[in-house]
């Protein structure tokens, strides 16, 4: 047993958290320990909380009453084992708890990868079940470990999106609108999206004033808008409408300018979490939500197992390339510094070009 320590968030009041010390459990015949040294926190975070219940993120690491254990994506070294097939010193990345510790029941173990087989996450999307070997790896992947963490698992959905959008034939859109564009996923979508010489679609990008500029240095739309300014947007072409800030007041007003050209309404994060209210029927495509397992799915089941998210991962790896140098990574040690920030992200304080990496650990980064 060692000594780990956590941070929960209340499931009911997502800004009230507590800092948890104690000690792990002893491990069973079939679990290891994880030291997790490193995880990026994102936007991509506060959408698992606000949709925790809904899809059911708070059971993958389980807390106590109406606390709960923000899942992250970040790189961790098994520490203690009674797994024969995963020894002490393996390096994995994947689905963790804001903690300096995991346990975990590795099963289906390769050279590449194994799935967690804890009891509580066999009806969890596997998606999230699933730890990379790094160590397996080309060097080229465990030299972007930080952008990984950071960028890759956005991304990834970025790619989803994208491809959900071909899929469906742009649900015949002629013009693609991103909310909250600044967000790593809008702007991974709308990068793959620009660059894309098949889409014959103008991406717009929706953003705050204060984030305007960074999207624009991006060079991943054709035109940017602040808020405020739907009313610029054409309601005379059929539209697509990818919702990255959960925002209603802004999803009823681009309903409500484009009426029946609004063609499709995917809705992906929730930056905005905070400004959703009721909705009441609006005019166009109802909107719908993104459930990015779901439709792996349904291209492994074209494509075959595995494939759609080793396209998902060169995707990210080629628009990590392009904007790496823009992204300023701060690093945040501890839990009060990782609580302050929790907040802060909750309140949408953190600009888009930060990306905050997490140590809890005490090894540090």
């Amino acid at each position: 047993m060692v000594e780990r320590t956590e941070l929960w968030v209340n499931r009911k009041d997502l800004r009230a958290t507590k800092i948890v010390n104690d000690t792990t459990p002893q491990l069973a015949e079939g679990e290891v320990l994880v030291a997790i040294d490193k995880f990026a926190l994102t936007a991509n975070n506060v959408s698992y909380a606000v949709t925790g219940d809904i899809i059911g993120y708070w059971q993958f690491y389980p807390a106590e009453g109406d606390w709960g254990k923000v899942p992250v994506w970040g790189c961790a070294d098994v520490v203690e084992s009674n797994c024969a097939e995963l020894p002490a010193g393996e390096r994995i990345y994947g689905f963790f708890p804001m903690s300096s510790h995991a346990v975990l029941r590795p099963g289906n173990i390769t050279a590449e990868q194994f799935m967690d087989f804890a009891a509580h996450r066999k009806a969890l999307p596997s998606l999230y079940n699933a730890y990379r070997r790094t160590r397996a790896e080309p060097k080229a992947v465990q030299d972007f470990e930080n952008e990984r963490c950071l960028l890759f698992p956005l991304f990834a959905t970025s790619f989803l999106i994208y491809d959900y959008l071909q899929y469906n034939a742009l649900f015949g859109a002629s013009q693609i609108l991103i909310g909250s564009v600044s967000s790593k996923t809008g702007f991974g979508l709308a990068k793959m999206l620009f660059d894309d010489p098949s889409i014959g679609a103008t991406v717009i990008g929706i953003t705050s004033a204060a984030n305007r500029e960074f999207v624009q240095s991006l060079g991943c739309c054709h035109a940017t808008m602040v808020y405020g300014e739907e009313e610029q947007i054409n309601a005379q072409l059929p539209t697509a409408y990818i919702d990255m800030s959960g925002d209603g007041r802004l999803t009823a007003a681009l309903h409500h300018h484009l009426g029946d050209q609004m063609r499709a309404s995917i809705m992906v994060g929730a930056t905005h979490w905070d400004q959703q209210h009721k909705q009441e029927e609006l005019p166009g495509a109802k909107p719908e939500f993104f459930f990015a397992p779901s439709h792996v799915q349904v291209r492994e089941k074209e494509w075959g197992q595995g494939v759609p998210m080793t396209k998902a991962m060169a995707a990210s790896m080629q628009v990590t390339d392009a904007i790496v140098q823009i992204m300023q990574v701060e690093w945040l040690h501890g839990a009060p510094a990782l609580q302050a920030n929790w907040v802060a992200m909750l309140d949408n304080k953190v600009p888009a070009s930060r990306g905050l990496m997490v140590a809890l650990a005490e090894q540090g980064a």
